[in-house]
């Protein structure tokens, strides 16, 4: 006598396949009849659907190829994929669209779309930002290909909002340096953050932190290195106060300057004795 187990699994495979036998979406899958492909595609993709209009769209585009309906359906593609939430494919596809069809009429809104589809692939600060860079980089080029386009005044918001997180990401590093007490490369951070964003609301205390890991870096060095840091801190300060010259930060940058004078005379000193 057969296994009941095997009985049960077999009729479980056979009433499973008599159901998708059944199956509107997979009768629809199998059909030939490409302009009710086409019509169901586009409904399922107005319903929110898009799950199931990526692969008619996909057929279709290859059934149809070398016709004047396969840009449309390619359009319609890219969005479904925008739909679907899978952005990283809908940007390619979008770029993909730009490429292939230059002169279309859907040529701008998809070269806004590469852009806008990597904006949303932009992770949270603590993760790399090779996407933010990628989405500021396709933003941009929308906006110098398109300057008169309605969506610039967006792309620009976009850009600026993007722009933000790489400020916060570079200052975020730069501080880390500088609380584990790795000054040297603190310096070189804080000098890069001001280089990549000279309008950063935060200038006065990046420069005023520059100042201070030049000085704990003079006091943390081995002998033979500290007269020469502590020069550099002495020429940091006077950057400091030339630009900020009623600084909320003035009194300890005094001190600051005052410690490394005194240090650098009683170097002096002791190379006389």
């Amino acid at each position: 006598m057969a296994n009941p187990k095997i009985l049960f699994f077999i009729a479980f495979v056979f009433v499973g396949s008599l159901l998708a036998g059944c199956d509107p979406y997979q009768k629809l899958l199998k059909s030939t009849d490409y302009d009710l492909k086409f019509a169901k595609a586009k409904e399922y993709y107005n319903k929110g659907e898009c799950e199931k209009a990526i692969p008619l769209f996909q057929e279709l585009m290859t059934i149809y190829k070398g016709t004047k309906d396969v840009e449309n359906l390619y359009y319609y593609y890219a969005y479904a994929h925008y739909c679907n939430q899978d952005y990283l494919m809908a940007s390619h596809y979008f770029k993909s669209f730009v490429d292939v069809y230059p002169k279309s009429e859907y040529t701008e809104n998809a070269m806004y779309m590469v852009g806008y589809c990597a904006y949303l692939l932009s992770p949270r600060i603590s993760l790399d930002q090779e996407d933010t860079r990628r989405a500021i980089d396709n933003l941009q080029m929308f906006i110098n290909q398109y300057p008169e386009s309605p969506l610039v005044e967006k792309s620009n918001g976009l850009i600026d909002g993007l722009r933000a997180k790489l400020e916060q990401k570079a200052y975020d590093n730069a501080m880390l340096y500088y609380n584990i007490r790795s000054y040297k490369s603190a310096i070189t951070s804080f000098k890069n953050l001001l280089i990549e964003f000279p309008d950063t609301h935060r200038q006065e205390e990046v420069v005023f932190l520059s100042l201070k890991s030049n000085f704990l870096l003079a006091q943390n060095s081995v002998d033979a290195k500290k007269e020469e840091r502590y020069q550099a801190t002495i020429s940091a300060y006077t950057e400091f106060i030339d630009k900020y010259p009623q600084s909320k930060y003035l009194r300890e940058a005094e001190r600051i300057f005052s410690l490394s004078e005194a240090q650098i005379q009683q170097i002096i000193k002791n190379k006389k004795s």
